[in-house]
């Protein structure tokens, strides 16, 4: 596996238009090979071992997807939002094209580590290409990151090693669909232990489901809803520290609901207790819930309750 070198200082040159923000902007997986010191081998895709890397900038933007296994932290990988209820062997990073990274305050990239580059063109007419946008954790922030056990790191570095091997390989018509496959197996895997990771979390996470259902309550009794005005994952997701991806994964994982579904339940459940408590009419709850219509709502809530609002509240 080709081994980084401390080249980064031969692209700050290149990249003087971004001293300014003080940013290195690698354009493709090529120019990926020559900041980093590692040999092409591909022209679209790299498996790159970090050492070290001498980039000079604070931060760097890949115009291609970008998969980092970070080995070695500082900090114990705390700014990747690793906490003592997480696996410390390795972290992972998936990023999508065009997205600024920094690692850490005092490092753009890990010190020890491999990064996985490949270009989005890499995957045209692959199964991959059509399904890439599922992987859901490449819109995750740096800070919802995969913190790994040693069991998963194992597995993980098994199919980084299979991807080197086959980039070593003479290009050939087999070559992008075996790299698109193989990256797709070590991306159904980090699936999977993103799904063991909430688990893991599962003490977290009921307690961040229950900050948002503070949340949604004091919308309903705040009237947000009666004049259409929903609020979905896009607000809450900034109230809880957290992205819209990784909110809209948490809460399908804890309740089984979309953020839609879980608006849904809570308004039809708004709608049992202000009904019950006398406090107003079948129309009047419809509006305040922001349903277009009283029909509409009627229609809802009997197929929730099995009874109209009418005899609900009568009851």
């Amino acid at each position: 596996m080709p081994r980084a070198s401390r080249a980064g200082a031969a692209c700050v040159s290149h990249h003087a238009e971004m001293k300014e923000e003080n940013i290195l902007d690698i354009k493709t997986v090529c120019e990926c090979n020559r900041c980093l010191g590692c040999q092409t081998l591909h022209p679209q895709a790299a498996l790159i071992n970090l050492e070290n890397p001498d980039v000079r900038q604070e931060a760097v933007k890949f115009e291609f997807y970008a998969i980092l296994l970070a080995e070695d932290c500082a900090d114990n990988c705390s700014c990747c939002g690793r906490r003592y209820y997480d696996f410390a062997y390795a972290t992972m990073v998936f990023l999508t094209p065009g997205e600024v990274f920094r690692m850490s305050k005092a490092d753009a990239l890990p010190d020890k580590g491999l990064l996985l580059a490949f270009d989005p063109n890499l995957l045209l007419r692959t199964t991959l290409d059509s399904h890439i946008g599922q992987y859901t954790f490449f819109r995750y922030r740096k800070e919802e990151a995969l913190h790994l056990s040693q069991r998963e790191t194992a597995c993980v570095r098994r199919y980084f090693d299979d991807i080197g091997d086959e980039l070593r390989h003479a290009i050939d018509r087999h070559s992008r669909t075996l790299l698109s496959r193989l990256i797709e197996l070590l991306l159904d895997y980090c699936a999977r232990f993103y799904e063991r990771q909430f688990i893991t979390r599962e003490e977290k996470n009921k307690t961040l489901v229950r900050r948002l259902d503070r949340l949604v309550l004091s919308a309903i009794d705040a009237g947000r809803l009666e004049h259409g005005a929903l609020p979905g994952a896009a607000e809450w997701a900034p109230e809880l520290g957290l992205s819209e991806a990784y909110l809209c994964d948490l809460l399908r994982f804890q309740t089984g609901k979309t953020p839609s579904e879980y608006l849904y339940f809570h308004r039809l459940e708004a709608a049992k207790r202000l009904l019950q408590a006398g406090w107003g009419t079948p129309a009047r709850v419809a509006r305040w819930l922001g349903f277009d219509s009283v029909a509409r709502f009627s229609f809802v809530f009997k197929k929730y309750t099995g009874q109209a609002p009418a005899d609900y509240r009568a009851n």
